[in-house]
């Protein structure tokens, strides 16, 4: 839960940062950079993770999972936030748990109570409530269609999570993650060669931008993000995913000296609260539960 909640805090920061570096660079430059510092700072730890050659089985899975995200998902966010403001991009995000709630019930066969459904149903509703009760900005030149991409990109979302629910059952959570940083490094490489596309001219303030979300967000937050989905269940798992934009207003008044209302702050609570009343609390395991292959016991 601990991993969960910090992934939560550092996605929420990625908002305001790509949105601040989509102003200076070409938003596909952005994400092929954040993929190329992740593989970088990760390929020295990948062979020490991975535990022999993917199955052939599990090749199918794994490049599935890939393709969810980062690739989609990526070319949906980034056309979403060029169209849409940051906060109702996070609105749209507190719909992921729900599909993934009905993902895992359905793939995976976990059991869903009506205290988790009421968790999710209260976390939803704060994080809606946030949303709404922020200021307009004008960074929104096409909402509607700016939040019906984000909501594809939550399709993929649900898709990779699902996935990796299931793969980190043979697989280190970490070596996950790589094995999808080194994928959207691949993946997103030929938007070099697009004519609109220019690399050149980075300041170093972007140049920072993209180093923090390569190394800290893409492989912090999503590392923290796959070992919390191997040690809990996931539609639990996704229930913090709501904290995203409590982290994104809370980032604001912290670093851009932005003002939280007073029904901002009554939202957030009520995000925080829901995200708890989700949590089930089952029996302790005895250790010779423990998966071996992520050191975290199987549900």
């Amino acid at each position: 839960m601990a991993a969960l909640l910090l992934a939560m805090a550092l996605w929420g920061s990625s908002f305001v940062a790509l949105k601040y570096s989509f102003q200076e660079m070409h938003p596909l430059v952005v994400i092929l950079g954040r993929m190329i510092v992740a593989s970088l700072f990760f390929l020295p730890f990948l062979g020490s993770l991975a535990q022999g050659p993917v199955p052939k089985k599990l090749f199918v899975p794994v490049l599935a999972m890939c393709l969810c995200e980062p690739c989609c998902y990526f070319l949906f966010e980034t056309a979403a936030l060029t169209r849409t403001s940051a906060s109702q991009a996070a609105m749209i995000t507190t719909m992921l748990p729900l599909m993934v709630v009905l993902s895992a019930g359905f793939f995976l066969g976990e059991r869903i109570t009506v205290r988790t459904i009421g968790g999710f149903v209260v976390a939803a509703a704060g994080a809606l409530w946030l949303s709404l009760s922020g200021e307009e900005t004008p960074q929104a030149p096409q909402p509607a269609l700016g939040n019906f991409l984000e909501f594809m990109a939550m399709v993929c979302a649900t898709g990779y999570t699902i996935l990796m629910k299931r793969l980190s059952k043979d697989f280190h959570p970490f070596f996950l993650t790589g094995i999808q940083a080194l994928t959207g490094a691949v993946f997103f490489l030929p938007i070099l060669f697009l004519p609109s596309v220019q690399a050149s001219g980075l300041s170093l303030g972007g140049i920072g931008i993209i180093f923090y979300l390569g190394l800290v967000v893409s492989l912090g937050a999503y590392g923290l993000y796959n070992y919390g989905v191997s040690c809990i269940p996931a539609s639990q798992a996704s229930a913090f995913v709501n904290l995203i934009p409590v982290f994104s207003i809370l980032l604001g008044f912290l670093i851009l000296d932005e003002r939280l209302t007073l029904w901002q702050w009554l939202a957030s609570l009520l995000v925080f609260t829901g995200v708890l009343l989700s949590q089930e609390r089952g029996r302790v395991r005895r250790p010779s539960s423990l998966n071996t292959t992520t050191g975290c016991c199987d549900e």
